[in-house]
């Protein structure tokens, strides 16, 4: 992907004032490319004077498929009623930038022909106005274009975007159906795809089990020592090893026709199958795939959509589940797992390949990976079916080194403290309707997936360390109010 730096301007400044803001911009993209922070290269899109320059940028960016999205800067003064008719037509996200090629103010020498120039302080003011007017949904990011901060905040916005497009993408494919009885699980898959482009599809286990049948002794042999080349073993157990690598193939092999981006499986719904599929799910999400337990298609496909913006960033991410809580009288913390499938991108050991009984869905103990999670600041994400709507609720988290060994534990796990506290985390959680389902990740952070939500005109609600559940009561209330009269 690349993303366009569309310069705002107009014609009444001149040649030479035009062509001091094309060089200005293309050392600004330079510069910016160089950092080590932008994930994906910012590319000039040209100074535009004109409301038919602004219309044929903005549909040029609409059809360039390696167009992730649009960035718009005023220079000088560019009189917003020109880009009414360019800004309505951009379907690519949309990030106003409000910056200024220079960092200080040249007391001594500045004259007219200098405030001519450099008037992004008002010309970003007008530009405002026009996608305030318009109501369009944008990213506003704003400081000098040279500091970190503000960079990472447009790097941020990338991530949004690739988010966005592997949204628009995403395929999955829901082997067998939800768990029976769950409600957060379900959801309407039409609302999903006219909101985010996601092909939601049933599949029965027999199409599983007759791919499995085209995957040979060598192919499993050869997928063998790949995986115990990159993960100890740490089971005489190789037979069922071995089946999770032909269940890992066969899912691999369905996906790659399919192009489908992310996965379910569901332990009620194993008709053929031996075992529960644990370390082929871990290989697959390895990988980049979607994927989430139980039927859950909503938590797979946002999995997959996480990892997509985790890309070039540092940090894992992972289909996760608060499981249960470890609460003393202070320092209240969560312990996150689930039956098998923890993606080994968050791990903070080596992961070891072990045999285990699941104790669940009556059939053979399956191969899984164990591993401690990693440390450090994380988010968990819930996307819900609120009911006529989505509603994506984040919670900021501290992952943390588990207190003690948990030597019986036989599957991946991590630890962490949520933001403010667990009791204030906890009730906000369920307030807000939050499910047990999360993805977690250590690569985005709850200000990337509001600039998702916002690009999806997905409600959002944040829980973190400044959360007030009176005040959060209130937004659920004024949410509830304003989505009744948008739809």
């Amino acid at each position: 992907m690349k993303f366009w730096l569309v310069t705002g301007s107009q014609h009444l400044y001149g040649k030479e004032t035009l062509d001091k803001v094309a060089e200005n911009v293309k050392i600004m993209t330079e510069k910016m490319n160089q950092s080590g922070i932008m994930q994906y290269p910012i590319v000039p899109a040209g100074v535009v004077t004109t409301p038919a320059e602004i219309t044929d940028v903005m549909t040029r960016a609409n059809n360039d498929t390696e167009c992730g999205g649009v960035i718009t800067f005023m220079h000088t003064f560019s009189p917003s009623k020109m880009w009414i008719d360019g800004l309505m037509k951009l379907q690519k996200p949309y990030c106003h930038f409000h910056t200024q090629f220079g960092r200080e103010i040249p007391f001594d020498t500045i004259d007219m022909d200098f405030m001519n120039l450099y008037q992004s302080a008002h010309g970003d003011r007008e530009h405002g106005y026009i996608g305030a007017r318009l109501r369009m949904p944008r990213k506003v990011v704003v400081g000098y274009w040279q500091d970190k901060e503000v960079q990472q905040e447009l790097a941020g916005f990338m991530a949004a975007a690739a988010g966005y497009r592997a949204s628009r993408k995403m395929k999955v494919a829901r082997f067998g159906d939800n768990m029976r009885y769950v409600a957060v699980t379900e959801g309407d898959k039409v609302q999903a795809q006219i909101a985010y482009g996601w092909d939601v599809s049933y599949y029965p286990l027999g199409d599983l089990c007759k791919e499995m049948e085209g995957v040979t002794d060598a192919d499993v042999d050869r997928r063998f020592d790949e995986v115990t080349s990159v993960y100890t073993l740490a089971t005489d157990n190789i037979e069922s090893v071995k089946y999770q690598l032909k269940t890992e193939i066969a899912l691999r092999r369905f996906l790659e026709r399919g192009n489908f981006g992310a996965f379910t499986t569901d332990f009620e719904d194993l008709y053929g199958l031996r075992q529960l599929p644990g370390l082929a799910c871990q290989l697959l999400m390895a990988d980049g795939y979607g994927f989430a337990g139980e039927g859950d298609w909503k938590t797979a496909a946002l999995t997959g959509i996480v990892k997509s913006m985790s890309v070039g960033r540092k940090g894992g991410t992972a289909f996760m589940e608060d499981y249960t809580y470890h609460m003393p009288e202070s320092g209240a913390m969560v312990l996150g797992a689930h039956m098998l499938e923890v993606c080994p991108s968050i791990a903070a050991t080596k992961p070891e390949i072990k045999v285990c009984p699941l104790g669940i869905g009556g059939k053979e103990p399956p191969a899984r990976l164990i591993f401690d999670g990693s440390e450090g600041e994380a988010v968990c994400v819930s996307l819900i079916d609120i009911g006529g709507r989505m509603r994506m609720i984040t919670q900021d988290v501290i992952c943390q080194a588990p207190i003690r060994k948990m030597p019986n534990l036989p599957v991946a796990s991590v630890m962490w403290k949520p933001l403010p506290d667990l009791r204030t985390a906890a009730k906000a959680w369920i307030l807000a309707g939050g499910a047990h389902h999360t993805v977690l990740s250590f690569a985005v952070n709850a200000g990337i997936m509001s600039d998702f939500a916002e690009m999806t005109g997905t409600e959002i609600i944040r829980i973190g360390e400044n959360t007030d559940i009176d005040e959060l009561k209130k937004e659920l209330r004024w949410n509830d109010i304003y989505y009744r009269l948008k739809n």
